[in-house]
């Protein structure tokens, strides 16, 4: 699997290109805004985006949903307990406000456990509430993906609707924690010294968990 890591114009926000190099079949994780880079470099990477993947519902993270999908066919996915939010005017007016639009509904509802596919690359998701409801982690063998869930030496806030301090923190040792320490976290957004992080180093010296 290949990972492109992208910075956004906006509240230093992370989007992902990742895909599968066989087939050239990717996703984009999170595609806030910016969508014509976004678009650009998957063509200049020769990426052909099949799925649009949401870690949570907030409009940072989910407003440029439909242009990307309406530019590519690609099949959006988000956890079944955010999908609702999707569709409620509060968020359709902060997408707009960071350039977007509502987002279209969800073409599949994600679980804990469940794959998604594209080519021969495939991502699990982790249901890792505590941000939101259904805030979710995304793991291949290597790679985490954990949107607002974990940052490079924070986490996620709680005081939002939805949150819950308690669920946040106990996912983060139950499905983050028990990975392999080598695994490289890719989180949504560059709140810390460094891009990424590995998840031996947040065990050892995140103060909030």
């Amino acid at each position: 699997m290949k990972v492109l890591q992208i910075k956004l114009s906006r509240m230093e926000v992370f989007c992902y290109l990742v895909w599968d190099e066989v087939s050239g079949d990717g996703a984009l994780i999170d595609p806030a805004c910016d969508v014509p880079r976004l678009l650009e470099k998957a063509r200049k990477a020769r990426v052909a985006i099949t799925h649009v993947i949401n870690t949570h519902h907030h409009a940072d993270h989910t407003a440029g949903n439909a242009e990307v999908i309406r530019a590519t066919g690609a099949r959006l996915c988000i956890h079944a307990k955010d999908a609702p939010s999707l569709g409620r005017m509060t968020h359709r007016a902060f997408a707009r406000m960071l350039g977007g639009k509502g987002s279209p509904k969800p073409h599949r509802l994600l679980k804990d456990g469940d794959v998604v596919r594209f080519g021969a690359t495939s991502l699990t998701v982790l249901h890792t509430p505590g941000h939101t409801p259904g805030g979710i982690c995304l793991y291949s063998p290597g790679h985490l993906f954990t949107g607002d869930t974990l940052f490079v030496g924070a986490v996620g806030r709680t005081d939002l609707s939805g949150g819950d301090t308690r669920q946040l923190i106990e996912a983060i040792h139950t499905k983050i924690y028990t990975l392999p320490g080598e695994t490289i976290v890719w989180p949504g957004h560059d709140y810390g010294d460094t891009p990424t992080t590995t998840i031996k180093e947040q065990k050892k010296s995140n103060p909030f968990t």
